[in-house]
């Protein structure tokens, strides 16, 4: 078994192609991992799911058996409602938590949803916020078949974080929680990042760097040197709280 196993989930529209050069910024003893959601490109025949609950469900499936040990969870964007609701999930049902819960360029999460509703744009527009916002290649939104191709899991996955609904929290979750963004970050802002200190009983604070809603493309040996030190701290929290100092 790894000395951890660091799940890291995708954004809207996204795959692991993005985090494929994750995993050699971390340590020869942890096991990055960078599961794809179903409809990932023409390759996988699976449908795009377009209902959380049901994208949930398909991560705790697939990713069941390896959730034991030491593990954690860092999602971005659409990503981090995976991670935190996967993480609120295993401890509802009893289940080992992630040591370490990362959420990045998402604001907390509302009973209401999010009010945006970039997936009900029409092509020409939507075309025109992704552009904006970075994160999908420019050769798809330029050629109208790639387009056509890829639209419909790009405009699924935008549903789902959009239209997202979570119950409020009985108490919050017993997972250390650092909430990550871009200092430039349109689609997140900094301010939006702040409610997520209600969700944890051991919210490790905001970080925050220079960029976009991409922030990490380009730094990521920072952003996974903070990941490794945030990992670090939450292993001394499960140890008793007289180790870690904020």
């Amino acid at each position: 078994m790894p000395e951890l196993r660091l799940f890291v989930f995708h954004h809207s529209g996204g795959s692991h192609l993005m985090y494929r050069d994750w995993p050699p910024c971390f340590p020869a003893g942890w096991e990055v991992r960078t599961p794809d959601a179903p409809g990932r490109g023409p390759r996988d025949g699976r449908p795009p799911l377009r209902d959380a609950g049901a994208l949930v469900e398909h991560f705790l499936n697939e990713l069941g058996p390896d959730l034991v040990g030491r593990f954690a969870f860092f999602g971005h964007s659409m990503g981090g409602l995976i991670a935190y609701e996967l993480a609120r999930r295993l401890v509802e049902v009893g289940r080992t938590p992630p040591l370490w819960l990362g959420v990045s360029a998402h604001g907390a999460l509302h009973p209401d949803g999010n009010g945006a509703r970039r997936h009900l744009l029409s092509d020409a527009e939507l075309r025109r916020e992704l552009a904006d916002m970075g994160g999908t290649s420019p050769t798809v939104l330029a050629h109208e078949e790639l387009w056509e191709l890829f639209a419909p899991t790009i405009r699924a996955d935008l549903r789902i974080s959009e239209t997202w609904r979570t119950k409020p929290l009985a108490a919050p979750l017993p997972v250390p929680l650092s909430v990550y963004g871009g200092t430039r970050d349109q689609v997140a802002p900094p301010h939006r990042l702040e409610g997520w200190a209600a969700t944890s009983a051991h919210f490790m604070g905001p970080r925050l760097f220079d960029g976009d809603h991409f922030y990490f493309r380009d730094r990521l040996p920072e952003v996974a040197g903070q990941i490794q030190e945030d990992v670090r701290r939450a292993l001394l929290l499960a140890r008793g709280p007289s180790t870690v100092t904020r």
